[in-house]
């Protein structure tokens, strides 16, 4: 908000839902936040306060006797209309300077002191931005999850259902919606988080899935010209870029989320009133799926790239180190969408060879996920947690281990990291055992792809390592990775995410 008259309309909207002038005993402000101190906090109206455009939040701190309406940057402007409307009579500046400084010495000390603080809290914001997007749709993509490893069952293991049927066609298409249009799903959601427009937002998203920017990555490249390996498959205005796969993507879309909202703020204050309905979107859309296009997407890429031919090169030189360094880490690898490019490896493994050792290593981190999850099943005694972990549980040995990750393990730190150490453990027992895989199909429902006629023993591999697997990681997330004390802890820290700043929260 840029103008008086819209903080008048802020601060009126606010003093008619605290309960009106007669109910403000005296008002303050800190650096993000008005507090209000009231003759009955029962007469606010939290929700329709939290509601107001330029509100990031309320409630009502019984320890001060304060109800606190977050505004953020702009709280002095709305303050002062509050006044202006209140009268004098509500002002204490005593008061106010001592929420400021209070303020200001907690925020001092809040603020990282190195480059590790700043790596550390700028990792601990990504990954509960991509939680929060995630958590909207985690039910729908168990669903899927589970929706395709069933299909999977009744084709290639059962043969209930010919592939080639249309039977086939529709069901695939059920379990594979949400995933293909992932990014449209995320960006929606992530918009809404990050304070950008949600439709736009989705609208850039469907930029990166449509049928002709998906063409331009599955296109042939050979002959084209390549940038460290990657192949420059399109050009934008002259610039030589890289498409990659952005369906089954969620990073892109969130950058693009975070991104469009200074761009869709900017372009607020300087169009015309007349034109911004149909200008503001039009050229939040255009630079923002470009700086995706020409930025993030070529970043990815090159990133993956070379993690792909790291991982590549330690699964030829020596399998059982690769299982421990694949187990551990692949997973992270999948939070940012940087594991398409090792996809490919795995396809022309099993396209010229018939089987490939990095997906039987790869196998074992989706088992481990879902172990996890289903130990946060087990010892958790709240429904809701036990209805969201199990359903992660079955989707990630189906094969799908984003609801488990973005629903249980991700938000919940330790789980994540705990179920890793079960993977680290069986990929390198696999490893050991020099595991192979002859199909794509992985998790428990994939263990067809261990049959091999030439080495009989190779299923039993799957078996020992995956049953190492589920137990070390299913011990270490009872034991070290969750309590339901953890939800209380997590609930508290969003809170005080999201009203940073007051002294005695």
């Amino acid at each position: 908000m840029a103008k008086d008259n819209n903080y008048q309309d802020l601060a009126a909207n606010i003093i008619k839902y605290v309960g009106g002038p007669e109910n403000v005993d005296k008002v303050i402000h800190c650096i993000s936040r008005l507090r209000f101190y009231l003759k009955d906090e029962k007469k606010a109206d939290t929700d329709k306060i939290t509601a107001l455009p330029g509100v990031a939040g309320a409630l009502y701190n019984a320890g001060l006797g304060q109800y606190q309406v977050v505004i953020g940057p702009a709280v002095t402007d709305v303050y002062d209309q509050v006044v202006a409307q209140l009268g004098s009579s509500v002002v204490d500046e005593d008061a106010t300077n001592q929420a400021v400084a209070a303020t200001q010495e907690q925020a001092q000390a809040e603020r990282p002191h190195n480059l590790w603080g700043w790596i550390s809290r700028g990792f601990k914001l990504l990954i509960g931005t991509i939680t929060g997007s995630m958590i909207p749709i985690i039910g729908l993509l168990a669903a899927s999850g589970i929706l395709k490893g069933f299909l999977t069952l009744f084709t290639y293991n059962l043969n209930w259902i010919d592939t080639k049927s249309t039977t086939y066609v529709i069901i695939n298409a059920m379990g594979d919606s949400t995933f293909y249009f992932l990014p449209i799903l995320v960006g929606y959601t992530a918009a809404k988080q990050l304070h950008s427009d949600p439709i736009t937002v989705a609208a850039i998203a469907g930029v990166l899935v449509h049928p002709t920017i998906a063409a331009l990555w599955a296109a042939p490249t050979k002959g084209m010209a390549t940038l460290l390996g990657i192949p420059l498959n399109a050009t934008f205005f002259g610039l030589p870029i890289h498409i990659p796969q952005y369906t089954y993507s969620i990073f892109p879309i969130i950058f693009a989320a975070w991104l469009a909202r200074p761009v869709g703020n900017w372009l607020k204050k300087v169009l015309p009133l007349s034109l911004r309905s149909i200008f503001q979107p039009l050229f939040t859309l255009f630079i923002v799926a470009s700086a995706v296009l020409v930025v993030m997407g070529p970043v990815i890429s090159l990133v993956s790239a070379g993690l792909a031919a790291i991982i590549n090169f330690l699964v030829t030189a020596n399998e059982a180190i690769a299982g421990l360094i694949i187990g551990a880490f692949y997973q992270t690898l999948v939070i940012f969408g940087l594991h398409w490019m090792i996809v490919p490896i795995v396809s022309n493994d099993i396209a010229m060879t018939g089987h490939s050792v990095l997906n039987g290593l790869i196998n074992f981190t989706m088992i481990a996920q879902g172990a996890g999850a289903l130990a946060v099943w087990a010892k958790s005694k709240r429904p809701d947690i036990k209805g969201l972990a199990m359903s992660g549980a079955l989707s990630g040995f189906a094969g799908v281990t984003e609801p488990a990750m973005y629903g249980i393990n991700l938000k919940y730190g330790r789980v994540f990291w705990m179920a890793s150490i079960g993977s680290a453990v069986g990929g390198l027992v696999a490893g050991l055992m020099h595991i192979d895989m002859f199909g794509f199909t992985g998790s428990l429902i994939g263990f067809p792809s261990f049959f091999s006629k030439s080495n009989p023993n190779n299923i039993w591999t799957f078996v020992i390592a995956s049953v190492i697997t589920i137990v070390i990681s299913f011990v270490c997330v009872y034991f070290w990775g969750f309590s339901d004390a953890d939800l209380d802890k997590q609930k508290g820290a969003k809170k005080k995410n999201v009203f940073k700043s007051a002294v005695n929260d």
